[in-house]
């Protein structure tokens, strides 16, 4: 089969990867042209992959030689990119969050809808070996039924200032991972959110209206009650884990290390550090994600649909009203 050529429309970090693993690491898939704002950064990513750079999206959204595109552009360009990508017929991954507003994102969902074209949101974590043991114990009945589910997610340190001013805060650009995961580990949507937050880092963080350090509960439909902690730097590298308890059993997942080694001496034990950045800790997770991706470009169903690329984005705002207004929020409140 001839592979699925792919524009990717945004070069900074995260395009760039993707870009990369697009061109060098996953089977069946081609890097067929590059974009970003920037178009010196665009033009030596494409020299390096060996692929082309347009001038504007619209040259690869209507290129014959593009089957889809990655929208790794910023967070408030992502739904007029999906619905262009719509009108031109093509097949889109697309970066979370979906959007900042339920406005946005909705005008985003009725125009890939209206084209039928297949979209897979971009929750790389779901693909991670060890977070999706956890989800496949669960899927299996090994746990019996799920009464609790916990996740750890720390960053070895905050993002620019410039960023978190403009990227929704610590629950639409962070938390939002944690609040797929437990929809995907559980497999039941939140009812009622309960959050709590604190500046406990930088003073600078608390300026532009953010949160460094917090604190959120879920109940589920089935009953299930979901705790997350989040802070924006863990001295000691990227902490992400994961956990599972029920009726039977419980099932979690580890932190991996940057080697498999240990050192014994007459003071202890002393083992490697944990990855310090989330490139090197998910890049497994991120292959993965574009097998997927290249599987439903072969006629399977999104594995990460834009259904769920809204729900995460609900549960955040829904975790920002509860913390400003000190109170338990149901979903329903929001949307």
């Amino acid at each position: 089969m001839n592979p699925v050529r792919i524009g990717v429309l945004g070069c900074g970090r995260i395009g760039r990867m993707h870009a990369e693993l697009i061109a060098k690491q996953v089977p069946n898939a081609e890097a067929a042209a590059v974009y970003d704002v920037v178009p010196d950064t665009a033009a030596a990513l494409a020299e390096e992959l060996g692929t082309r750079h347009a001038a504007a999206p619209e040259e690869i959204l209507k290129a014959e030689d593009v089957d889809a595109v990655a929208i790794c552009s910023p967070t408030p360009t992502h739904i007029d990119l999906l619905m262009a990508a719509a009108e031109a017929g093509k097949d889109a991954f697309v970066e979370k969050p979906l959007a900042l507003n339920l406005a946005d994102v909705d005008r985003g969902i009725a125009a890939a809808e209206a084209a039928g074209i297949a979209v897979q949101v971009g929750f790389n974590r779901r693909f991670d070996p060890s977070h999706r043991y956890v989800r496949d114990r669960v899927d299996a009945g090994e746990l019996g039924d799920v009464h609790l589910v916990r996740i750890s997610s720390r960053d070895p340190e905050p993002p620019p200032l410039m960023y978190l001013d403009e990227s929704g805060g610590i629950f639409c650009d962070m938390t939002i991972h944690d609040f797929d995961m437990i929809r995907f580990i559980t497999g039941s949507e939140v009812t009622e959110v309960y959050a709590t937050g604190a500046v406990l880092i930088d003073e600078a963080i608390g300026e532009v209206g953010d949160l460094d350090t917090a604190v959120i509960v879920c109940t589920h439909e089935n009953g299930a009650i979901s705790t997350i902690d989040n802070s924006r730097q863990a001295v000691y590298g990227y902490d992400q884990r994961v956990e599972a308890f029920g009726s039977a059993g419980m099932a979690a997942s580890e932190n991996p290390l940057t080697a498999t080694a240990v050192t014994r001496t007459a003071d202890g034990a002393h083992a490697p550090t944990l990855p310090y950045f989330f490139l090197e800790r998910y890049i497994p997770s991120y292959l993965a994600e574009w097998g997927a991706f290249v599987e439903m470009m072969e006629g399977a169903p999104s594995p990460v649909t834009l259904a769920d690329g809204r729900a995460p984005l609900v549960i955040g705002l829904a975790a920002w009203k509860s913390v400003r207004e000190h109170r338990p929020v149901r979903i329903d409140e929001i949307g």
